[in-house]
C-alpha cells in the first residue's frame, strides 16, 4: 500500500491500517488545470479529469454502505411509470349532490365507468383483458390530488380515501363493488353518500374507482376520479328551488318565496298554491297578485322572472263568449280571438275588436 513519512523523519506503514482507513493520493489537479488553460484545449483537461473522476467513483462504492448506493426496486420503478391505461367516468356529475339521493350524470343516467388509453383520453382501450376487472368505489377528499397534479401514485391514492365519521354509517352505499368485463365498460347501478362534506377540511369531497384485483400482470390501471363537488344534507333538497319550475310545482319553489315564509302564507290565504296559480293571476290582474304578496321591487322581479320560465306545454283553453270566443294559454293570457271572419292573433285585431277585448 506504501508508507508516509512523519516531519521526525519516520515512516509508517499504511498497510495495516483498516481498508476504511485508507487515503489514496490523488495527481495533484493543479498542475494539470493550468497546462490545460495555457494550451486552452479544453478536450485535454476533459482526457485528464476522466481518470480521476473513475477513480473517485471506485473509492465511494468501497467506503459507503452499500445500501445508500443500491437502485430503487423494479416494483418502485414501474410505480413511478406513466400507467398506458386509465379508468375515467363517462360523464361528470350532476349537481347539486344531496345526502340519500342517489347520484346520476349531467344527463340523468346512472354513472358509467370505462377503461381507456391515458395516452388518448377518451379513446377506448383495445388490450383483451386477461380476466375481469374487479373495482371498488371510494370516496376521497376534495383536496386530492395535491397541487393540482393530474398524476399521482396508488399509495397516495389510498392515504386521501375519507371514511365515515365515528358511529356513523358507512360515508356511500349502494354498489361500491364493481365488476368490468370484456368492453371495458360498467355500470354503477346505485350510490347515495349518508353524510354531507361540511365536516373535512376542504368541504369537498370526490368520488373515485380503484382496481382491486384483475387486469394485465405488472399493469397498473390508473384510478377514476370525479370533479370536487360540496354534498349537502338532504333537508336542503326539501326546500330547494326548481330551474325552471313546473305549473304544478308549489309555489314556494318560486325564488324569494320561502317554504312557511310570510310570503307563502299570504298566498295560500288567497288560494295561491302552485306556480300555475301565481302566472294565470299574474296575467289577470299583476296589480292585484302584486298587493297580497307585498314584495319589495327587487324581490317582486325575480320572483316574477323566475315563475316566467316555466315551461307551458301545448295545451290550449277555449273560452266561449257571446260575440267571440277567446283563446287562452294555461295561465290565461290570450292568444287569440276566434269571430265569424275567423281567427285572429292579437297582432291582427283593429282598434274596435281591441275595444272588444278591453
Amino acid at each position: 500500500m506504501g508508507t508516509k513519512r512523519h516531519q521526525d523523519g519516520s515512516d509508517e506503514d499504511l498497510s495495516d491500517q483498516p481498508e476504511e482507513k485508507r487515503i489514496h493520493v490523488l495527481p495533484p489537479l493543479t498542475k494539470i488545470i493550468r497546462k490545460t488553460i495555457k494550451n486552452n484545449d479544453l478536450q485535454d483537461l476533459i482526457v485528464a479529469l476522466e481518470p480521476l473522476f473513475r477513480k473517485l467513483k471506485e473509492e465511494l462504492e468501497r467506503l459507503l454502505p452499500s445500501t445508500l448506493i443500491q437502485r430503487p426496486p423494479q416494483t418502485q420503478i414501474q410505480q413511478i411509470k406513466a400507467p398506458s391505461l386509465q379508468l375515467i367516468f363517462k360523464k361528470p356529475l350532476s349537481q347539486p349532490i344531496f345526502t340519500g339521493i342517489k347520484l346520476e350524470d349531467e344527463e340523468g343516467n346512472p354513472l358509467q365507468v370505462r377503461l381507456v388509453d391515458a395516452h388518448s383520453r377518451g379513446q377506448s382501450t383495445s388490450i383483451s383483458l386477461p380476466s375481469p376487472l374487479k373495482l371498488q368505489v371510494v370516496v376521497l377528499n376534495g383536496d386530492f390530488p395535491p397541487w393540482g397534479r393530474d398524476d399521482w401514485t396508488k399509495e397516495e391514492l389510498d392515504k386521501s380515501v375519507v371514511k365515515e365519521r365515528e358511529g356513523r354509517r358507512p360515508l356511500i352505499i349502494g354498489e361500491v363493488n364493481l365488476t368490468m368485463k370484456e368492453g371495458g365498460c360498467c355500470t354503477i347501478g346505485e350510490l347515495v353518500f349518508t353524510d354531507n362534506s361540511s365536516w373535512i377540511r376542504s368541504r369537498h369531497f370526490r368520488i373515485g374507482v380503484t382496481v382491486v384485483a384483475g387486469g394485465p400482470d405488472g399493469l397498473r390501471i390508473r384510478e377514476a376520479m370525479t370533479e370536487r363537488f360540496v354534498v349537502k344534507d338532504h333537508r336542503g333538497e326539501a326546500y330547494k328551488k326548481h330551474y325552471p319550475p313546473s305549473l304544478d310545482d308549489e309555489v314556494w319553489r318560486l325564488e324569494k318565496i320561502a317554504k312557511e315564509g310570510r310570503f307563502h302564507k299570504r298566498l295560500e290565504s288567497e288560494r295561491i298554491f302552485t306556480v300555475g296559480d301565481f302566472l294565470k293571476l299574474h296575467s289577470a290582474d299583476p296589480t292585484c297578485l302584486r298587493k297580497i304578496v307585498k314584495m319589495s321591487d327587487h324581490m317582486w322581479e325575480a320572483t316574477v322572472n323566475h315563475a316566467r320560465t316555466c315551461t307551458l306545454g301545448e295545451k290550449l283553453y277555449l273560452y266561449r263568449g257571446s260575440q267571440c270566443n277567446l283563446l287562452l294559454s294555461p295561465i290565461c293570457e290570450l292568444l287569440a280571438i276566434e269571430t265569424d271572419s275567423g281567427r285572429f292573433s292579437l297582432q291582427d285585431l283593429n282598434t274596435a275588436q281591441k275595444v272588444l277585448k278591453a
